[in-house]
């Protein structure tokens, strides 16, 4: 099913006051996900501390003009 069609089918009809999945399904429309685990990157805390060490910079070169 494609994210358009879901969209359309999980949005309550005027009509029939109900969702168009459930209407033609007779049941509510499973939405299944995995939960990705919390990981570590080093990188991203690399850049992260590489980008506040240039806007600091660039604070301190805002202030000098």
């Amino acid at each position: 099913m494609g994210t358009a069609e879901f969209a359309y089918n999980n949005k309550v009809h005027t009509g029939t006051k109900v969702l168009l999945f459930k209407a033609n399904q007779e049941q509510d429309p499973r939405i299944e996900f995995e939960m990705r685990k919390k990981r570590k990157y080093e990188g991203v805390e690399k850049f992260a501390e590489r980008m506040r060490n240039m806007q600091e910079e660039a604070k301190a070169m805002l202030q000098k003009v």
